[in-house]
């Protein structure tokens, strides 16, 4: 039995949380408040699963390292997660990162020693609909590199599908270029039914063109053929489904614009390329960013 600590037991930490339960390892919550009784709902399945533990909301409440540490705060939230990664982290701990974005390890690096990290890429249909109680409307999905760090990851967990991927910068670029195209739901307030609206289906499409752009730079094998293929799966989740940063906008909390829509116009920047599109919403999503 491993110790595993989940770090922000939001939506995504949740659902982690519950498949680590599941696998029988010793489960230790850690984020800024404590809302009881965790309870992870599963639409897809008519499954129900409470969480064991309550939630530590000071790191000095850390009493021995974790074997392994998920990392499933937003990526905004890394820096102020540093005092957790210090007391949960020891010399054998190995560190999964469970955000979106492209630089998974870029940003927890400057809080470790050295251990080792996991870069995982997210597929999850979770919102928390209320305090402690999150829905999930389907199976969920994680990607992380192949290799023997991320095959003893996938024995961990149970009940969320975990792949290991030999060319993983291709599918982290998938996912980057679903969730910058989500940035739109968080301008319109609207889930994922904007997509049937042909303007917003346009404006989808070549924004996602664009996104691609950056990914071949970065040296993801993605042709324009994947721009449609993406919008189409935005377009085609189950009813009232919608996105993280949709959830933070309608909230009115800081929204994860950096890491899921600011790279691409940063990188794309980088390699000389014209990203028209991420140059107006960027500035807006910025600005429908609840910075207080």
């Amino acid at each position: 039995m491993a110790r595993v600590a989940v770090v922000g037991p939001g939506a995504i930490g949740s659902v982690s949380a519950a498949a680590v339960q599941r696998a029988g390892h010793e489960l230790v919550l850690c984020g800024r408040r404590d809302p009881g009784k965790i309870r992870v709902e599963e639409l897809w399945s008519s499954e129900s699963v409470t969480l064991g533990s309550r939630v530590l909301t000071s790191a000095g409440q850390v009493d021995s390292p974790a074997d392994w540490v998920l990392v499933a705060v937003k990526a905004h939230q890394t820096d102020g997660a540093a005092p957790y990664l210090r007391a949960l982290c020891g010399p054998d701990t190995a560190v999964v990162v469970l955000q979106n974005g492209v630089e998974h390890r870029e940003r927890v690096r400057p809080h470790l020693d050295g251990q080792p990290v996991l870069p995982a890429i997210v597929w999850m249909e979770a919102e928390t609909v209320a305090p402690g109680h999150t829905l999930v409307r389907r199976a969920s999905r994680l990607k992380v590199p192949a290799g023997e760090l991320g095959q003893r990851f996938a024995g961990l967990v149970t009940g969320i599908d975990v792949s290991l991927e030999a060319d993983f910068a291709t599918e982290l670029w998938r996912k980057l270029t679903s969730n910058a195209v989500a940035g739109l739901m968080a301008l319109a307030g609207r889930r994922t039914a904007i997509f049937a609206m042909p303007d917003i289906r346009e404006l989808a499409d070549a924004l996602a063109l664009e996104c691609l752009t950056v990914a071949r730079a970065e040296g993801a094998r993605l042709d324009d053929t994947a721009a449609a293929e993406i919008v189409d799966g935005l377009a085609g989740l189950p009813p009232g489904s919608g996105s993280s940063i949709l959830f933070d906008r309608l909230a009115d909390r800081p929204l994860e614009w950096e890491a899921r829509n600011g790279v691409v116009r940063r990188k794309g920047r980088e390699h000389g390329l014209p990203t028209p599109i991420s140059d107006v919403i960027v500035p807006l999503l910025a600005a429908a960013s609840n910075e207080d």
